[in-house]
C-alpha cells in the first residue's frame, strides 16, 4: 500500500486511541512510538509466531506453590526487636559496641553505643519459636505454620530504594523487572478475567512503581494496582455512555486496527503484549469489580482480620482481598506497606505498625489453611532490610532509633511447601550480620521459582538479543533447608 494510506491509517489510529474513553494511553504511547521509529527495527518474522498471553504454561518440574501472597513492609522491620532476641544487647546495654565493621548509612547521627531489645519475647507454638510476643501476639499463635528466616542479607546494599529493588527485581540498580512479573510470565494464570499480577498499596504508593514494573518483559506482566480509594483499578469502567455495545464496538475495531499495524510490523512484542492486555481490561471489568467486593464475605471473616477496628482495617482490607484474587486464580499478590523506617523513637513507632498488622496477617495465615489454600499458596513477609544494634541519635529531645542493616535481618513464609514452625540460619550475637545459612536475595528468589517449579537457570527472556533474567548465572541457589 502507499505511503499516504499508511500515515492516514496511523493517524486514525491515534485519533481513535486519542477520543477513546476506556483508557488506552499505554497502548497508544507504544503505537505512536513506532510510528515516530523510536521503537527498536522491526525483527524478521519468527518462523513461530511469538503470542504473550497469561495461559497457564507448563513447570520443568512439580510445582508445590500455585500462587504467591508477599507482604512486603517497606523501611526495615526491626528484626532485633521483633524476631531475633539477643540477651548481648542487655549485657552490653549502654555501652559500646565491641567489635567492627559496622555500616552505617547515616554516618552524621552514628553512636557506638549498644541499645538493647524490649524484654517481651516468648517461646510460642510447639515449635518454640521465641518472638515479641507484646509486638506481635498473633504471629504468636501461627508460628507452628511458618519458617522464620533470620539470616537475610542484602550484599553491598544500604539504602531504602535498591534494598526494595533487590528483593523485588534481584538488583539494586535500576531498571529491572518485577519478581510478580517473572513468575506471571514463567506461569501464565488460572484466571483470565482478572490481572496475573496484582499490587495492593497501603496506605500510598512507593517511591516510584518498579515494584511491580515489567520492565523488558511483555507489558501483559505487569502487576496491576489496586487502590486504597476509589476507583480501586484505574480506568477499569468506561463512562456510561460507552458501556455494553459501543465499547464492544470500540473493542472490536481497535482489534481490527492493531491486528493490521502488527501484520505490517512483525516482532513488535510490545504491542502484541498491550493489544493482549487490552483484551484482559475488558473482561475485568465484570470479574475484579465481583472480586474487590469485600461485602460479601461473612461477618466473622471481618472480625477475625480485623476489618471492624480502624487500627486494623486497611491491612485487614488489603489481606482479604489478596485472599479473594487468589482463590479466583491470581497468580501473584503484592500487598505493600512502606512504613517501617524507625530512625528515631523506634519502641512506639514499632509497636504501632505491628498493631495494624499483626492480626491481619496472621487471620490470613490461618484463612488460608482452613480453606485448604495454604498447602499451594505461599505467604511471605518482610522487608528490604533490619536495624543496627547500637543507637541512632537523632539529637536533643528525640527518643532513639536504630540506623538501617542489611547484614542481617529476618523475613518469615508461610505455606506453598515451606518447612512449619522452623528457623532458619542465624547472625551473630549482637544481630549484626547473618553468619549461618545466609539468604541473600538471589538465593530468596531462587528458591521462590523453584517452588513454583520453576529452573531459576533456565528462565530468562531475551531483549533486544540479550537474555534478561531474575537469577543471573552463578548468582543464587535453592534454599532447600527451608523446604519441605
Amino acid at each position: 500500500m502507499s505511503q499516504q494510506f499508511d500515515q492516514t491509517s496511523a493517524s486514525s489510529r491515534r485519533h481513535f486511541l486519542a477520543q477513546s474513553a476506556f483508557g488506552v494511553s499505554s497502548l497508544a504511547l507504544a503505537s505512536l512510538l513506532n510510528d515516530e521509529q523510536l521503537l527498536a527495527a522491526p525483527e524478521k518474522p519468527a518462523l513461530e509466531e511469538k503470542t504473550y498471553d497469561l495461559l497457564p504454561k507448563k513447570t520443568s518440574h512439580p510445582a508445590r506453590a500455585k500462587s504467591m501472597i508477599s507482604i512486603f513492609c517497606g523501611g526495615g522491620p526491626s528484626h532485633l526487636d521483633l524476631f531475633d532476641r539477643k540477651p548481648m544487647l542487655d549485657q552490653y546495654a549502654g555501652k559500646r559496641f565491641p567489635g567492627d565493621g559496622i555500616k552505617y548509612d547515616n554516618a552524621g547521627q552514628a553512636t557506638s553505643i549498644i541499645m538493647p531489645a524490649p524484654d517481651t519475647f516468648k517461646k510460642c507454638g510447639e515449635s518454640g519459636m521465641e518472638i515479641n510476643t507484646a509486638m506481635l501476639p498473633h504471629l504468636g499463635e501461627v508460628v507452628d505454620d511458618i519458617t522464620l528466616i533470620r539470616s537475610m542479607q542484602l550484599p553491598n546494599i544500604r539504602n531504602h530504594v535498591a534494598g526494595m529493588r533487590a528483593m523485588t527485581t534481584g538488583r539494586g540498580r535500576e531498571g529491572w523487572p518485577s519478581l510478580g512479573s517473572w513468575i506471571t510470565y514463567g506461569l501464565g494464570a488460572e484466571t483470565q478475567n482478572l490481572p496475573a499480577f496484582v499490587a495492593i498499596t497501603i496506605p500510598r504508593n512507593p517511591v516510584g512503581s518498579p515494584y511491580w514494573d515489567s520492565r523488558q518483559l511483555p507489558s501483559i506482566y505487569q502487576g496491576t494496582v489496586v487502590s486504597k480509594s476509589e476507583p480501586r483499578i484505574a480506568n477499569l469502567n468506561p463512562i456510561r455512555e460507552l458501556r455494553g455495545k459501543p465499547q464492544a464496538n470500540q473493542l472490536d475495531l481497535l482489534k481490527e486496527l492493531n491486528q493490521i499495524h502488527l501484520k505490517r510490523h512483525p516482532g513488535e512484542d510490545d504491542l502484541a503484549a498491550r493489544i493482549a492486555s487490552y483484551e484482559l481490561a475488558a473482561r475485568m471489568q465484570t470479574a475484579a469489580t465481583e472480586a474487590l467486593d469485600l461485602t460479601k464475605e461473612t461477618e466473622a471473616t471481618h472480625k477475625m482480620y480485623g476489618v471492624d477496628d480502624p487500627v486494623t482495617k486497611e491491612f485487614a482490607d488489603a489481606c482479604i482481598l489478596a485472599r479473594r484474587f487468589v482463590e479466583r486464580g491470581v497468580r501473584f499478590v503484592q500487598i505493600w506497606n512502606y512504613a517501617w523506617d524507625m530512625h528515631e523513637n523506634i519502641f512506639e513507632s514499632l509497636q504501632r505498625r505491628c498493631d495494624s498488622c499483626d492480626k491481619p496477617c496472621a487471620a490470613l495465615v490461618t484463612d488460608l489453611k482452613n480453606r485448604g489454600l495454604l498447602d499451594s499458596t505461599m505467604v511471605q513477609w518482610g522487608g528490604e532490610m533490619g536495624r543496627l544494634p547500637v543507637i541512632q541519635d537523632r539529637g536533643k529531645g528525640k527518643k532513639p532509633g536504630r540506623d538501617h542493616n542489611t547484614e542481617g535481618f529476618s523475613i518469615w513464609m508461610a505455606g506453598g511447601g515451606i518447612k512449619e514452625g522452623h528457623i532458619h540460619g542465624a547472625t551473630d550475637d549482637f544481630g549484626h550480620r547473618a553468619v549461618k545459612d545466609v539468604v541473600t536475595q538471589h538465593d530468596f528468589h531462587a528458591t521462590l521459582l523453584h517452588q513454583f517449579g520453576l529452573n531459576y537457570e533456565d528462565l530468562n527472556y531475551a531483549h533486544n538479543a540479550q537474555p534478561v533474567a531474575l537469577v543471573e548465572p552463578g548468582q543464587g541457589k535453592v534454599a532447600t533447608g527451608i523446604l519441605k
